[in-house]
């Protein structure tokens, strides 16, 4: 069993943000434990720099949480094949462990990214990694706990995220 995090990052129109983790085992990923951070100010959005935005909030939830061994973030960990480092990129650099990437478009430039279809949905989610191969974390993610295209776990951060839990 991996102990594994996934975190997500809202930033509400009147301001700040709103960092969420849950934590979890690897395989399955059933959620044990949830944390969420508020941070009253947070870096403005700048193309290209999303990790400046991004990277505050995820330390700050992730502070005084025991240790995880593995990240999932809501995105791309590299845009193209050959490496042009995402958010999750930047995180693994960051933190020193193994980052899965889970997005839920397309990116034209991440032709490497492996689809991941769930739940029987026609759209797929987008896998990357950095850390690990590629192929171990499609496998994670496809048999992350859930029915749905998302994974309970992602379903569930991305609603702490939201302030919607």
């Amino acid at each position: 069993m991996v102990r594994s995090g996934a975190v997500d990052v809202d930033y509400p129109g009147s301001g700040g943000g709103r960092a969420a983790l849950v934590v979890g085992a690897l395989p399955g990923f059933a959620v044990e434990s949830e944390r969420v951070a508020w941070l009253d100010e947070v870096e403005p959005y700048v193309p290209g720099q999303f990790y400046r935005r991004e990277l505050p909030a995820i330390r700050a939830v992730l502070a005084g949480v025991e240790a995880v061994e593995l990240l999932i973030v809501d995105g791309y960990v590299d845009l193209d094949p050959g490496g042009r480092p995402g958010l999750g990129a930047h995180v693994h650099a960051a933190l020193g462990i193994p980052v899965i990437g889970v997005a839920k478009t397309s990116f034209h430039t991440a032709t490497h990214a492996v689809p991941v279809r769930r739940g029987g949905a026609a759209k797929p989610l987008y896998v990357t990694a950095a850390g690990l191969p590629l192929a171990a974390a499609a496998a994670y993610v496809t048999g992350m706990s859930g029915p749905y295209r998302m994974p309970d776990a992602l379903r569930r951060v991305d609603a702490l995220a939201r302030g919607r839990a």
